[in-house]
């Protein structure tokens, strides 16, 4: 008497494969983009440990950029830092925006299932009246199943976007925090350099 999952997925018809769909998707993108941040992570901690040779990594490009306009003024080194980090926070944010648009799309589609449902419930009624429910059954189902489906997905979802950018956040800040130490490492030895030539 009590449906089974599948028959229960199927119930909520093509609109809950669609759901069910997209939650694969988001599953997916969110353990590639936690792993690949993991891997950077672990990549930038190595690479802070050898700052005077870069390597290939975020913090290594940040650190071939410093190495390369060393000769460059305070105000312009800063601004060339900056655009080098805007460029890897882009890198490291990618797909990270399919996770949430899934978390926002995945109770709408619901939504639209539930409707879909009632439509056919109502249907029936007008068709064939309100004495038999096992007419209205199958659109009820329908209407429940993706309301069901569509929160289903949309909470992990929601949940593996937040940690995902939780990684994404602090590996920008390292990066920032790097930047800012290699500006004023700039700063102090243009400030040397000045009072060396006032006292030659």
């Amino acid at each position: 008497q009590t449906p089974e999952l599948r028959e229960r997925i199927e119930q909520g018809g093509v609109i809950g494969y669609i759901i069910l769909g997209l939650g694969a998707l988001a599953l997916i993108a969110a353990l590639e983009r936690l792993i690949t941040l993991s891997i950077i992570q672990l990549r930038i901690r190595s690479q802070a440990k050898r700052p005077k040779h870069p390597a290939a990594n975020p913090l290594g490009r940040i650190l071939g950029v410093y190495h390369n306009s060393r000769h460059l003024d305070s105000e312009t080194l800063e601004l060339k830092l900056s655009e080098s980090i805007l460029e890897e926070s882009l890198k490291v944010q990618k797909r990270v925006s399919i996770i949430k648009i899934i978390a926002v799309v995945s109770p709408l589609l619901g939504l639209l299932g539930t409707v879909t449902g009632m439509i056919i419930t109502f249907q029936a009624i007008t068709l064939f009246g309100a004495g038999d429910p096992k007419l209205m059954s199958g659109g009820i189902s329908q209407a429940l199943v993706t309301t069901v489906l569509g929160l289903s997905v949309a909470i992990p979802s929601l949940l593996l976007h937040a940690v995902v950018q939780g990684r994404v956040k602090q590996i920008t800040e390292v990066l920032e925090q790097q930047a800012v130490g290699m500006i004023a490492e700039q700063s102090e030895a243009q400030a040397a350099q000045v009072v060396q030539n006032r006292m030659a």
